[in-house]
């Protein structure tokens, strides 16, 4: 009976401490849609780059996927060397394979190329000039010259074509949105915990006498301190879950504009279920800590009785 009694204290106290946090976001509607879309339009900003950044890693995974180098052999070179060479680049560290075309293979690859107009090719079919070769594909984009300097000075190497421009670009942009979205990020949070304490700060000042009696007459600073909490993390958490529809809805239709483009330079860009797992826990996060620390912070001075 006793256990009883005490179980449904529980559930009044919780109920009355979420009930009130519910109250006081409705109470302060201007403050509290105020820092909803100042927290609203952070975290899509920092969404914007985190997508990107997640589909500049996407695409760069791509290309080491397809390839980083291609190794032309010596016309020279017997089989046993050209042999030779495929296996001391696979021993490479950072190599992830390396695939051998025949002369006979480029030549191939080039006439699908021109597709209807084969007789351009059709005097090179004779006299094929085009040297077999290893295609090489890395399993760190970034290793690229390091890998190249070991491949170059192998025996029997005509010459080694990179994909370098295209590779350091994609590094560049990387680390710049990796930059930009931590600075983003860190703004953010800033931001958001001095919003959400100053609307919190509205309903503790209104309610300043109330907060005074309940401490003489010995309520806890938790009791007292936790519907002001909730009132945090429900603007937090409603900021992050608006962030992710809105997001989703601006990412969809800018990936719909742009496929056709994309799909022409062999690359695919992320869907945004692949990344709504990640981006909701993200946005969750922040959202629920930024209204405990704005909350906490509010706080502080009317506790100090």
């Amino acid at each position: 009976m006793i256990k009883k009694v005490v179980m449904i204290v529980k559930y009044s106290v919780l109920g009355y401490l979420i009930g009130e946090g519910f109250r006081n976001v409705l109470k302060n509607k201007k403050s509290t849609i105020a820092s909803l879309m100042i927290m609203c339009a952070t975290m899509f900003v920092f969404g914007i780059f985190f997508l990107i950044g997640e589909n500049v890693q996407g695409v760069m995974k791509q290309v080491e996927e397809q390839q980083a180098m291609q190794v032309f052999i010596n016309p020279d070179a017997t089989e046993q060397e050209i042999a030779d060479m495929g296996n001391k680049i696979r021993s490479l560290q950072y190599v992830n394979q390396a695939e051998y075309v025949t002369k006979e293979d480029a030549l191939n690859i080039v006439k699908s190329w021109f597709k209807d107009r084969q007789e351009l090719i059709e005097p090179y079919t004779k006299n094929n000039p085009f040297k077999a070769s290893y295609v090489v594909t890395l399993t760190d984009l970034t290793k690229i010259n390091e890998v190249y300097s070991q491949v170059k000075d192998l025996d029997n190497i005509a010459s080694v074509r990179l994909r370098d421009d295209t590779i350091n670009k994609l590094i560049d942009i990387a680390n710049g949105v990796r930059t930009v979205s931590a600075v983003i990020l860190i703004l953010l949070i800033l931001i958001s915990v001095f919003i959400i304490s100053n609307t919190i700060k509205l309903t503790v000042h209104a309610r300043r006498k109330e907060i005074s009696i309940m401490k003489y007459v010995g309520a806890t600073n938790g009791f007292i301190r936790w519907p002001f909490m909730v009132e945090g993390i429900i603007i937090g958490v409603t900021a992050a879950l608006l962030s992710v529809f809105f997001l989703g809805i601006a990412y969809n239709y800018v990936i719909g504009q742009t496929v056709g483009m994309v799909e022409k330079i062999q690359i695919s860009l992320l869907q945004f279920s692949e990344t709504f797992n990640i981006l909701i826990i993200i946005y969750l996060v922040l959202g629920i800590g930024i209204g405990t620390i704005g909350s906490a912070i509010s706080m502080r001075k009317y506790l100090e009785v």
